[in-house]
């Protein structure tokens, strides 16, 4: 999975297409992310020590892979990621579009 924690991601498909945010958090053994104000389900919690008021509060769910793209700093247009080997040896990420290290 080439999608990490703190990429700016479009997503592509489903209520919220369109929308531009920054992942929160990413799961690549299930090939999912979590988008910040993406894919949000109201759950009902009780009062616990940890969260002293309870009430309805606003959960963000985790969305596909494939239904997000990155969105590219130097181009500023979502875009497939590519990768390519530096002097040392090291995977970078880069744009497809416009060949910028992400």
């Amino acid at each position: 999975m080439r999608i990490k924690k703190g990429d700016k991601v479009q997503v592509l498909s489903g209520k919220d297409r369109g929308k531009q945010a920054h992942v929160v958090r990413a799961i690549p053994a299930e090939g999912r992310v979590i988008v910040e104000g993406v894919h949000v389900a109201k759950r009902h919690a009780k009062p616990t020590r940890a969260t002293m008021q309870g009430g309805v509060i606003d959960k963000f769910m985790p969305i596909s892979v494939s239904s997000v793209a990155i969105v590219c700093d130097a181009c500023g247009v979502p875009s497939r990621i590519g990768m390519r080997y530096d002097e040392q040896g090291r995977k970078i990420r880069v744009c497809r579009k416009c060949g910028a290290d992400l």
